[in-house]
């Protein structure tokens, strides 16, 4: 026979991450036969999709051999300042005299423009002066919050219906925040796949030296890489202020980036750099989605959710590490 047998074990090898995914909706099915509601289904992926959003920008982050712990707090930003932008005339003119309440399209142009801003600077800080991307996103990190909390020092509320549309609304009875979601998942992996700039990435991930030789501009990728993760951000973070109907200086966005990298992580993404694949990713997402909603709907203690996190993200570098040392 001409017709290659089928190869349970590489098959296995290369698609782990979606069986663990299955394991674990059976088990959670198991133990919570309501788990499979439509409802509930529903629930659990609105509630995934803004950390899920970041997690496909961070992905680029970690591939290029670096890491972005400034995209909750950046979130937590620009939330703040677009939720001050569609409020009311008398809510907004009590935190920006003459400004009233801008349309809610504008206002997300707005964003990702404030989203992209945050990233070229700390993407430059770390391209060319070579600072490591830990110090130079915590750095940021701390200075996004704080920017916030100056911004406005209370919670921003009473958006406009415009706004809340796109964290609340549906279209034809399915959530826009899942939509948008899903549409962040297809860019991420277009531009990964199927471009210069993906290829690129994973060539700097893999050896920078190598790269430059390569003739690729490794300062321009790393900020485009910075950029992308923010816009990523300032989007999570427009949604998040939409789906709850408020933005809050302390609390919006915070240790989301934890809940980003771990999706990552947990997706295949090498903290090594140079590998990485979207797919992977999505399903990192909805297994942390899937642990969170399964544990909270069996009334499992939210500390005890942290420690399955936790072992399972210690579980996923490790085992990333194994598969790095018998490549090499």
């Amino acid at each position: 026979m001409n017709s290659k047998s089928f190869d349970f074990k590489k098959f296995a090898s290369q698609n782990f991450i979606w069986l663990v995914l299955i394991a674990l909706v059976i088990i959670m099915g198991i133990a919570q036969p309501s788990f499979f509601s439509v409802n509930n289904l529903i629930t659990l992926l609105s509630g995934e999709a803004v950390k899920g959003i970041m997690a496909f920008g961070v992905m680029f982050a970690i591939l290029s051999k670096g890491i972005d712990l400034t995209i909750g707090a950046s979130a937590g930003l620009v939330a703040c300042i677009t939720a001050s932008l569609v409020q009311p005339a008398d809510y907004a003119n009590a935190l920006h005299p003459g400004l009233g309440t801008l349309p809610a399209p504008v206002v997300l142009v707005i964003g990702l423009l404030i989203g992209a801003a945050i990233g070229a600077v700390y993407g430059a800080l770390i391209a060319y002066t070579k600072i490591p991307p830990f110090i130079a996103t915590l750095g940021a990190q701390l200075i996004c919050r704080a920017s916030a909390k100056i911004y406005t020092n209370r919670p921003v509320s009473n958006l406009s219906e415009s706004f809340r549309f796109l964290g609340s609304g549906k279209i034809g009875g399915f959530p826009v925040i899942i939509l948008v979601f899903i549409v962040m998942f297809i860019i991420s992996a277009f531009l990964l796949t199927q471009t210069r700039f993906g290829k690129n990435v994973y060539a700097i991930g893999g050896n920078d030296q190598a790269a430059r030789v390569a003739g690729i501009n490794v300062e321009k990728n790393l900020i485009l890489v910075y950029v992308f993760c923010s816009v990523c951000a300032a989007l999570a973070g427009m949604l998040l202020a939409g789906r709850s109907g408020s933005a809050d200086p302390a609390n919006s966005g915070l240790n989301y980036e934890l809940d980003a990298i771990a999706a990552a992580t947990v997706g295949g993404t090498s903290h090594t750099g140079g590998i990485c694949r979207a797919s992977g990713v999505l399903a990192g997402i909805l297994i942390l989605g899937v642990i969170n909603n399964g544990l909270v709907m069996l009334k499992v203690d939210d500390n005890m959710t942290n420690i399955v996190k936790g072992l399972i993200i210690v579980g996923s570098v490790v085992l990333d590490m194994r598969k790095n040392a018998k490549k090499a």
